[in-house]
C-alpha cells in the first residue's frame, strides 16, 4: 500500500489559532491512525506579513498541544524554483498563457457586469493570442500575468470528498485563473499543488473555506499529470452569530497561546477542538490520545458547521463552556503528579513556588494539589483561588466576608478562643480539630456552621471548598492559629 502522507501548511502571518490547530489535529490523528506521516510546511511566500515570531509561535503551539511531525518544517520559499518551473511547463505545454489585460481594463469589464447584474469572470481576451501577438506585446514591455487555461467550456469535472461526497463543477463556471503575478511570483493555488505533488501528499484535510480553491487545484493536478490526493473538507467553526472565527474578528480568544496562558491542559484543549466538527458516533466526549487515534475516521467528520461558544466576562468562564468542562475533567482525573508539575509555572508567576515542593515538601504539595483541584477550572486557579494554601497574603471574597464574618460579631472572640484551643492540643488531627470546633459552638450556643463557615472565610478567604477540617490539617496548625487570631482585622476593613 502507498504510505499515507498528510500535511499541515500554516501561513506565518500571526499566531496559531484554534481553527488551524484543529486542522493540524485532524491531519495528525489520521496520520497516526494509518501509520502514515505528517509533514509540516510553512507557507511563507507572503514576505510582507510573514514573521519569525509567527513561525516560532506556530511551532511552540503545535509542540504544546503534543502534535509532532515526521518531516519539516519545510519553508515554501525554499522551493520557489519548483513553482516557477511548473508555471513554465504549463506555458510550454499550452496549458497556460500570458495575459496582458490591465487592471483598468478588467475593472471596466467588472463594472459593466455589475451594471448588467451578472457575475464577472475573465472573458479570455488573451487566451488565443498568437505567438506573434504575444511576442509583440512582450517587445513593447507590457506587463503580464500567467493564467491557467481551463481545458474545456462544456461539461463538468469533479472529485470525491471523504466528508461531503461527490463535488462537481461545470467548466463554464470556472474562469481562466491567474497562477503567476505580473511580478513573476507564482500564486498560492499553484505553489500549494506543486508542493503537495513534490511531498507526495496522499490526503488533504482542510476547512470548507478552501473548496473554491480545490476545484481549480484539481485542474492543476490533472495538467501536471499528477494523481489526485484524497480530499476531506472539514466544517467551519463559527461563533454564536454564525460568523467564522478569525484572528481579526475575535482576537486572542481564538489563539492557542491564550489557552496555554490561561491554564488549559494541552490535551484537554485538543480533545475539545477535535469535537468541534467530529464525533465518535456515540456520546463519548473524553478520549485519551490512544483512544482518539483508534476512533478517528474521516467519515465521522461532520458536514455541518460547528459552533464555538465565544464569550467574554467572568474569568472562570472566559470561553466555550464545553471547553471549560473538558478541562475540568482532566484537571480532576489526571494523575496528581502530572497536574502538580503543570501548576509550577502558574505558581511561579504568582510568587508562590517553593523549590521544596519538588523536594522535602513534595508529599505535602501533592496532597494539597489533590485536595483543592476538584473545584478548580484551569491551572491558573491554583495560584489565585488556591493562594491561601501557599501564602498568608490572600484576598477575602466579599460574599463570605459579609455572610460568614460581619454578620456574626461574636466571631471576634470565638475564633481567637478556637485558636488557643488548637494551639494547646497534643495532636492536631482531623478528629480533634472537628471535636474542638463543635464543642466551642455548643459552648457559645451557636450552630456549628457559624464557627466552621467563619473559619473557612478566615483561613481561605472563600465561601466554599474542600472539607474544612481537611483544609485545617493541610494548611497546618501554626498558620491556622495565626489566621484565626487575626479575625479582628476583617471587621476593620
Amino acid at each position: 500500500m502507498t504510505e499515507t502522507r498528510l500535511r499541515f501548511p500554516p501561513s506565518p502571518t500571526g499566531y496559531l489559532h484554534i481553527g488551524g490547530a484543529r486542522t493540524a489535529l485532524y491531519n495528525w490523528l489520521y496520520a497516526k491512525k494509518t501509520g502514515g506521516k505528517l509533514i509540516l510546511r510553512i507557507e511563507d511566500t507572503d514576505a510582507d506579513r510573514s514573521t519569525q515570531e509567527s513561525i516560532q509561535g506556530i511551532l511552540d503551539g503545535l509542540e504544546w498541544l503534543g502534535i509532532d511531525w515526521d518531516e519539516g518544517p519545510y519553508f515554501q520559499t525554499e522551493f520557489s524554483n519548483d513553482h516557477v518551473a511548473a508555471a513554465a511547463r504549463l506555458l510550454d505545454e499550452g496549458k497556460a498563457y500570458k495575459c496582458f489585460c490591465t487592471k483598468e481594463e478588467l475593472e471596466a469589464k467588472r463594472e459593466i457586469a455589475q451594471a448588467n447584474k451578472s457575475t464577472f469572470g475573465y472573458d479570455g481576451t488573451c487566451r488565443d493570442l498568437s505567438a506573434e501577438q504575444v511576442a509583440e506585446k512582450e517587445a513593447a514591455g507590457l506587463p503580464y500575468v500567467i493564467r491557467f487555461k481551463v481545458p474545456a467550456r462544456e461539461g463538468s469535472l469533479g472529485y470525491e470528498d471523504k466528508v461531503l461526497g461527490h463535488i462537481k463543477a461545470d467548466y463554464n463556471e470556472i474562469e481562466d485563473f491567474v497562477i503567476v503575478r505580473s511580478t513573476g511570483k507564482p500564486l498560492y493555488l499553484l505553489c500549494n499543488v506543486v508542493d503537495d505533488i513534490r511531498d507526495r501528499i496522499t490526503h488533504i484535510i482542510r476547512g470548507q473555506d478552501h473548496m473554491t480553491n480545490t476545484i481549480r487545484q484539481v485542474l492543476l493536478y490533472e495538467a501536471l499529470d499528477a494523481p489526485l490526493p484524497v480530499f476531506a473538507h472539514m466544517p467551519l467553526t463559527l461563533d454564536l452569530k454564525k460568523a467564522k472565527i478569525s484572528k481579526r474578528s475575535h482576537g486572542e480568544i481564538v489563539a492557542v497561546h491564550f489557552y496555554r496562558e490561561h491554564g488549559f491542559i494541552p490535551w484537554a484543549l485538543s480533545n475539545f477542538l477535535v469535537l468541534l466538527g467530529w464525533s465518535s458516533g456515540d456520546d463519548t466526549e473524553f478520549f485519551s490520545q490512544e483512544e482518539l487515534i483508534e476512533a478517528f475516521t474521516l467519515e465521522r467528520i461532520n458536514k455541518s458547521n460547528s459552533i464555538f461558544n465565544y464569550r467574554k466576562g467572568d474569568a472562570k468562564f472566559f470561553t466555550d463552556p464545553k471547553a471549560i468542562a473538558i478541562n475540568e475533567h482532566y484537571l480532576r482525573s489526571m494523575a496528581v503528579e502530572e497536574i502538580a508539575e503543570m501548576t509550577q509555572p502558574f505558581l511561579e508567576a504568582e510568587g508562590l513556588w517553593d523549590d521544596a515542593y519538588a523536594g522535602e515538601k513534595k508529599e505535602w504539595f501533592l496532597h494539597t494539589i489533590n485536595l483543592i483541584r476538584d473545584r478548580f477550572h484551569t491551572l491558573t486557579d491554583f495560584g489565585s483561588l488556591g493562594r491561601a494554601y501557599f501564602a498568608d497574603d490572600f484576598p477575602v471574597e466579599a460574599k463570605p466576608l459579609k455572610k460568614n464574618i460581619l454578620k456574626h460579631e461574636g466571631l471576634k472572640e470565638w475564633l481567637p478562643m478556637l485558636a488557643d484551643r488548637y494551639d494547646a492540643l497534643d495532636d492536631f488531627n482531623l478528629e480533634e480539630a472537628e471535636r474542638v470546633a463543635r464543642e466551642l459552638a455548643e459552648e457559645v450556643e451557636v450552630k456549628p456552621g457559624v464557627i466552621i463557615n467563619g473559619m473557612r472565610t478566615v483561613v481561605t478567604g472563600q465561601l466554599a471548598g474542600p472539607s474544612m477540617f481537611d483544609i485545617l490539617i493541610t494548611i497546618g496548625r501554626e498558620r491556622v492559629v495565626q489566621r484565626l487570631r487575626n479575625v479582628g482585622k476583617l471587621y476593620q476593613a
